[in-house]
């Protein structure tokens, strides 16, 4: 198994890896209700795949199954052609960083602890570190995630010290020194202020643009999506309503069907060129929801 530093993740291209999660026949049952149910479903991991869905939709139950955190009930996950569920732990970590919306409690820690957790996601954040992996820290990796995401001022900080938006981006420093190849995050979104939404979503797109890791993340802003994913995946009642490129948001139809309500599609009157990146060759939408 290689193991990719940051420096090496810039210089590696992951678009170059032919990698897909594939799922088949997945279904999940509780209480005796269907929460997921997906005959079939391909999301590829070098781009910035959005799914979105209305809440209990089985939006965060998709990224646990994908992050080989619950196993479903029935059918495969695959990835990479490999059986997700065959792997260690271990294993699964060094192909998928995870982030729940969630977030684990940080007291005490500073923001370079933090980062340096994420080289050992298998550890567990508390109680499991152990001796020999102080050692074994790559330093420079962590130093070049801090700066990836700009908070390499804030390394010496507490986590808990910092704003909604200085803390998501800590975080997401964390997913890039685990150095996996593509990261999946359950409402990385949902606590932040409408700037830092934008500002979270423009670092993703970025990190995806530059490094071709790839990127699956949950949100429920639709002008979010129209924005920023290459990729979407459409949830309704447990199941894919639609899925592919980006362009299948571009459809009234589409978004009406898919949150229930009166979309109207209308085109940006000044698109900002920092948040068009990979989209150039779409019309930059704005969504709206008429009375």
């Amino acid at each position: 198994m290689r193991h990719w530093t940051v420096e090496r993740i810039h210089k590696h291209n992951f678009s170059n890896v032919l990698a897909m999660y594939e799922l088949n026949g997945i279904s999940m049952v509780r209480n005796d209700r269907t929460i997921l149910s997906i005959d079939h479903l391909e999301i590829p991991t070098h781009e910035l795949t959005l799914i979105l869905g209305h809440n209990g939709s089985g939006k965060s139950t998709l990224a646990s199954i994908i992050s080989g955190l619950v196993k479903p009930d029935a059918g495969t996950t695959k990835l990479e052609g490999c059986d997700l569920f065959t792997l260690s732990e271990r294993e699964r970590a060094q192909r998928a960083a995870f982030l729940p919306q969630k977030l684990p409690a940080s007291e005490g820690l500073t923001c370079r602890e933090l980062v340096r957790l994420g080289r050992f996601p298998w550890r567990g954040l508390f109680g499991r570190w152990r001796a020999e992996d102080e050692a074994a820290v790559d330093e420079a990796a962590v130093d070049e995630a801090l700066a990836a995401t700009g908070t390499a001022q804030y390394a010496q900080s507490y986590v808990d010290d910092l704003s909604g938006g200085e803390r998501q981006r800590v975080w997401i420093s964390m997913l890039l020194a685990q150095a996996s190849p593509v990261m999946i995050l359950d409402e990385p979104t949902s606590a932040l202020d409408v700037r830092h939404q934008y500002g979270t979503l423009a670092l993703l797109e970025r990190l995806n643009r530059e490094t071709g890791r790839g990127v699956i993340a949950i949100i429920h802003d639709i002008n979010l999506a129209l924005r920023f994913a290459t990729h979407i995946v459409a949830l309704k009642e447990g199941r894919v309503l639609f899925s592919g490129g980006a362009e299948l948001l571009h459809s009234e139809e589409n978004l009406r069907t898919l949150f229930e309500a009166p979309v109207k599609l209308m085109l940006h009157p000044d698109p900002p060129a920092a948040y068009t990146g990979g989209k150039k060759q779409l019309p930059l939408d704005v969504a709206v929801v008429c009375e």
